[in-house]
């Protein structure tokens, strides 16, 4: 390989090591390209480093924290029970840590060069690299930008200080004793959530109706009534207005229901979006259709209005989720290759791992009346599941939507322990086109969370046997 002056030549380049770049490099090495990777920061971006996996395994050390207080009703008991939030940080970082070296080794063995640096385009088949120390030219046949996104800064709260994004407040070395989240979507009230169950007094801002735009009110409701259980606050309609950094905390104004508030914390965490990052790449010089939003425009195979440049993840349009990036990249490392693969989001599952979890896949009750079809729909509590009683964790449901005619899944949603994993089944049946006696016919192991999508599905089909 020769560095320097010289062009580095390659068959595939792709810009961004998150959960769609390095599946990109990897599944197109697979097929037979010589592959280079460019990250500027670490293998696994935003997702394995500062997002999806940081958050998930300090969510569930909160979960354990808050059992481990409040079990009474299954005979357990304890005193003088303490959290070592400086440990919870250190597992957090170890799962971190061996993901990310895992996708590292996964890299080496299937032959992707990985550089580390910025990438800026300076034509259709050319790209440079820099570091801090020098630069380097690659010429490619075919290019994947999955650069992902970043939070997106509001006025009167700049990052910095006691005003936190999403990493920041990965990154405490303390739990806060109040916190004031601003924004009520997916990441705020996961970390709002955990929060909570370490102890910290939590005030949840949302300036639509509702948080967690995107799931029925029939779900969010079982959120907000978990939150408000362990003394978390929830305003909605509320506009944040300013932050006001004090000796050791942070003022908030913001206003409701046509009236000036102010609320007191230790920090404050923003999290009301993500911005694309396709601003500094030069893809204005390049060409490339963008939309309105700084986001790409890609056809099914997620190619770019120039044809050997492709797309994928949270710079294209649809919701910003590390596995739709994930398969994406799949598809065009295949169509790279020639083969037929085209996106399809029929089954695109969206999970949020709030307290009861929540997900949905294909389409709910309200959507599915929209597109025109007759519908049928059955609906199975947790609480009347035998290992949900079990474990202690009843709330939520099951709810699968079919067409009446022939009984088609289009869709399910599900609240409750355990819906992350729940779900995964109900997306197999949108995907696959099953019907709902699919679903009940198939042996569902006893007594599992797993029976109640069965349970669901013999509602919709009105011969349910542990419901009236």
């Amino acid at each position: 390989m020769v560095v320097g002056d010289f062009p580095v030549e390659t068959d595939t380049i792709v810009i961004g090591a998150g959960p769609g770049g390095y599946v990109a490099a990897i599944r197109a090495a697979q097929l037979g390209q010589n592959v280079t990777l460019v990250e500027k920061n670490k293998v696994g971006g935003v997702c394995l480093n500062v997002g999806c996996i940081p958050s998930k395994a300090m969510i569930s050390s909160a979960h354990r924290y808050h059992e481990a207080q409040h079990s009474e009703d299954m005979g357990v008991i304890t005193e003088g029970v303490k959290l070592d939030f400086s440990k919870v940080q250190e597992f957090k970082d170890s799962v971190v840590n061996k993901l990310v070296g895992g996708v590292e080794m996964l890299l080496k063995g299937n032959k992707v060069n990985v550089v580390q640096g910025e990438a800026y385009f300076v034509d259709s088949n050319k790209l440079k690299v820099m570091d801090e120390k020098q630069s380097q030219t690659y010429e490619f046949k075919n290019a994947i930008i999955a650069t992902g996104s970043r939070p997106i800064e509001i006025p009167g709260f700049k990052f910095g200080g006691r005003i936190l994004d999403s990493t920041g407040a990965l990154a405490l070395e303390d739990v806060p004793k109040k916190l004031v989240v601003i924004g009520g979507g997916y990441i705020g009230t996961e970390l709002g959530s955990a929060y909570a169950n370490f102890g910290t007094e939590v005030t949840i801002l949302e300036g639509t109706p509702d948080i967690l735009g995107g799931f029925e009110k029939q779900m969010t409701q079982l959120v907000k009534k978990n939150l408000k259980s362990k003394n978390a606050k929830v305003v909605t309609k509320a506009m944040a207005q300013s932050a006001e950094e004090t000796d050791n905390g942070v003022k908030v104004t913001y206003e409701a229901k046509g009236e000036t508030h102010e609320v007191e914390a230790d920090y404050v965490l923003v999290t009301v979006g993500r911005r694309p990052n396709t601003d500094e790449l030069g893809l204005e010089e390049l060409g490339l259709k963008m939309t309105d939003r700084g986001l790409i425009e890609v056809d099914k195979q997620s190619r770019t209005s120039i044809s050997n440049i492709y797309a994928i993840g949270d710079i294209v349009p649809g919701t910003p989720l590390a596995h739709k990036a994930s398969y994406e990249a799949k598809v065009a490392a295949e169509a790279i290759a020639g083969e037929k693969s085209e996106v399809d989001y029929l089954a695109m599952p969206a999970v949020c791992f709030t307290e009861p979890e929540l997900a949905t896949v294909g389409l709910n009750e309200s959507q599915a009346k929209e597109e025109g079809f007759e519908v049928v729909s059955g609906k199975f509590p947790f609480q009347a599941n035998g290992r949900a009683l079990g474990l202690n964790k009843t709330d939520g449901f099951v709810k699968v939507v079919a067409r009446k005619e022939d009984g088609l899944v289009l869709g399910a949603q599900v609240a409750g322990n355990g819906a992350s994993d729940i779900i995964s089944e109900l997306g197999l049946a949108v995907e696959t086109g099953m019907t709902l006696e699919d679903i009940a016919l198939t042996i569902h192991a006893h007594p599992t969370l797993g029976e109640i999508p069965m349970e669901a599905a013999e509602v919709a089909l009105g011969r349910p046997i542990h419901s009236m």
